[in-house]
């Protein structure tokens, strides 16, 4: 449960409210000539549903900040427990909102979805822990076909099994032979689900240069396991295009 008072502090708005109706990112003060007086004009971030929303209104109310916490603190944790393990997933989770938190107020109003800024900042973190996660992926590319028959009733089922673990194995073997960089933007739309545009704001690079790590990194693979496609040999891989 997101609590900012828990490790974080309370920030206070100390932002006149005039000040923020002339200055606020996203918005543009109007005068007309007859005297009006000051129209704000809405931007993006004007949606009281939107991240950019929940953001720009937990610098006055920081409790607000649950609910990017709510949103997303899960599928984060799920993305770090597939790269890293469910232990580290439990920190590095908690220390992307952590970070987050301490950084909304550089938050660009303009991005109304906050996945991407979340995503760039916890690949960071993994980055930190390349090693580890190096030694995660040796460690499962040894695995294959550790069940032993007789303990299953089927063979048919045995046989399925085996088949699913070695090929998890032999992925796992060919994603820890991938240059870092690669394998962060593999791993962004693979499994953190992100699409060409937000993989490039959550990395802050070109949507080109995603484009060019994602086919290298897939020649890879493939590389790697021989020919095989590698989407199709376990659905966490399956890469999906949305922009």
């Amino acid at each position: 449960m997101w609590n900012s008072n828990t490790g974080i502090g309370q920030q206070q708005s100390t932002m006149p409210a005039t000040s923020r109706e002339i200055h606020e990112p996203g918005r543009r003060a109007v005068t007309a000539a007859t005297g009006v007086g000051v129209q704000a004009v809405p931007g993006p971030h004007d949606d009281p549903d939107s991240d950019a929303s929940a953001i720009e209104r937990s610098w006055a109310d920081p409790d607000v900040f649950a609910v990017l916490f709510n949103r997303y603190a899960d599928d984060i944790h799920r993305y770090v427990a597939r790269r890293l393990g469910t232990e580290a997933a439990d920190d590095l989770m908690a220390e992307t909102f952590v970070i987050a938190f301490q950084q909304r107020r550089r938050y660009d109003l303009a991005r109304t979805h906050a996945r991407p800024w979340l995503y760039g900042i916890v690949t960071n973190l993994v980055g930190q822990h390349r090693r580890a996660e190096a030694r995660r992926l040796k460690a499962l590319s040894r695995v294959a076909g550790t069940a032993p028959a007789e303990s299953e009733p089927l063979e048919d089922r045995v046989a399925a099994r085996v088949s699913a673990e070695g090929s998890r194995a032999r992925l796992a073997g060919a994603l820890a032979a991938l240059p870092a960089r690669n394998r962060d933007v593999l791993l962004l739309i693979a499994w953190g689900d992100l699409d060409y545009t937000e993989a490039a704001e959550a990395l802050g690079v070109p949507v080109g240069t995603v484009r060019s790590r994602l086919h290298r990194a897939r020649t890879g693979l493939r590389r790697a396991l021989g020919g095989s496609d590698p989407a199709a040999l376990h659905d966490e891989t399956e890469e999906t295009d949305r922009g």
